[in-house]
């Protein structure tokens, strides 16, 4: 059996949610030990509990989800704005304040966010989920070329139109209005599948991806790039 995650520890967060529930099944088929941390990291102190309570991490997937609003644009108003990017953009510092100085340390470690592709084409009514998306793939690349000299990587995806259950549940998939969207918009004609991410994901955390900085990586069935 190809292995090629054993010895791994990988921190997975909201594990539950977008691609948690794959990314724990398919790193852990590659040899990883999988710690799935399900608390929420909106809370100041949430991340430096988590990072604890993981003890050693060689990998950490930042998979950060939330509802994505459809406000028109000029009516978002403060609440949504502050709740969205709690979520998705604040968490991202506090938990690199706790699990970067031993990978540092150590010169070894990886940093992996699951983004949004909402970030790299405009969509209407999307504009506070897309403004923090956007902000998650510019930390990546700052941050990605910050570490680089001491072998840590980091790195994201950038994803719309792939299968997970937070963003595009079977009832969702089963519209044919939404079947009729995928044949229009998607040049691939169909969800990316949760294990097609899977697998990618996986390759980016294997050391065979050791050379990526500040990388992001659409998985958009062609969408973005269209």
């Amino acid at each position: 059996m190809n292995t090629p995650l054993a010895g791994k520890r990988i921190l997975i967060t909201q594990a539950s949610e977008f691609m948690g529930p794959t990314l724990c099944e398919m790193l852990a088929e590659q040899g990883a030990t999988l710690i799935a941390s399900h608390e929420s990291l909106a809370p100041v102190d949430a991340a430096a509990r988590v990072v604890v309570a993981a003890g050693h991490i060689d990998i950490l997937i930042a998979n950060l989800a939330i509802g994505a609003p459809t406000t028109l644009a000029l009516e978002v108003e403060e609440p949504e704005w502050r709740e969205v990017f709690a979520t998705l953009v604040d968490p991202l510092p506090r938990l690199a304040r706790a699990v970067l100085p031993a990978m540092l340390e150590r010169r070894a470690g990886k940093i992996l966010v699951m983004g949004s592709a909402s970030a790299l084409r405009g969509m209407k009514r999307c504009s506070t989920y897309s403004a923090a998306r956007g902000a998650q793939l510019a930390w990546v690349q700052a941050l990605g070329v910050e570490v680089a000299s001491q072998q840590v990587q980091v790195n994201a995806v950038a994803q719309v139109f792939v299968e997970n259950p937070t963003y595009y549940p079977p009832s969702l998939q089963a519209n044919p209005k939404f079947q009729e969207r995928l044949s229009r918009e998607v040049p691939l004609g169909r969800l990316v599948g949760a294990r097609e991410d899977g697998a990618f994901v996986a390759y980016l955390c294997s050391d065979a991806a050791n050379c990526f900085v500040g990388q992001v990586f659409p998985m958009a069935g062609g969408w973005v790039t269209r």
